[in-house]
């Protein structure tokens, strides 16, 4: 399944970024109060809260997941720093938020400044635009395409593809819950990777891309 031959052409780099700085500098203002941290699996808020502040990644990785009524959890999305998270469509929350790792967020309050309306739009679809992608890839991928695809993700969304380097802040029961495989199948399929000479692992949260080509030739 997987070539090791070597790459005879590079893969074109698509990064998006999480905020223009345009964007950033005019959102600033309506940032208050400092940088709040959340400790490794500590809640921001939980789905029957009330919505109404939205919160930007300082540092860190948050987690939005639901819980089905089996219940097991869901991961929908993994939100890194510089994004802006916290949209809802009613009044009530409709999923869970909590830190990954250790987490630094500054709350937005938005609804005071209309003409910073359009952005708030942009980010809100940003977000759509991601939830849409990683639906594609699970409804489209088999296990190893979903897990080069999450791979390719977070390296554009770290914009880490020059270095070569991906982190992985998350757990593999995460990574499991966010593409909707077991752990076992995310470690076996890390191991052919691996084995196949396509990444290197260095720990269990952090890993070296060597063949970009065959990653991305393994996804939908």
């Amino acid at each position: 399944m997987f070539d090791a031959a070597p790459a005879h052409a590079s893969v074109a780099l698509q990064r998006r970024a999480a905020i223009s700085a345009d964007t950033g500098h005019r959102l600033d203002h309506l940032l208050t109060g400092p940088v709040v941290t959340f400790s490794p699996g500590r809640e921001i808020y939980a789905e029957g809260d009330k919505s109404g502040a939205l919160y930007q990644v300082a540092f860190g990785v948050v987690r939005i997941y639901r819980l089905l009524a089996d219940g097991r959890r869901q991961i929908c999305a993994f939100q890194t720093p510089g994004e802006i998270f916290g949209f809802e469509s009613g009044a009530q929350r409709h999923f869970f938020a909590d830190a990954v790792n250790l987490v630094g967020l500054r709350v937005l309050r938005p609804g005071s400044e209309a003409e910073l309306s359009h952005e708030l739009l942009k980010l809100a679809l940003s977000s759509l635009d991601r939830a849409h992608d990683h639906l594609m890839n699970v409804g489209r991928n088999d296990a190893a395409g979903r897990v080069a695809a999450f791979l390719i993700e977070l390296a554009d969304r770290q914009d880490s593809r020059d270095s070569n380097i991906i982190d992985l802040p998350m757990s593999r029961a995460d990574v499991a819950d966010y593409l909707g495989l077991t752990i076992e199948t995310v470690s076996r399929v890390l191991t052919k990777l691996k084995v196949a000479g396509i990444i290197r692992l260095d720990s269990a949260r952090h890993l070296d891309v060597l063949r970009w080509d065959a990653l991305e030739n393994m996804t939908a």
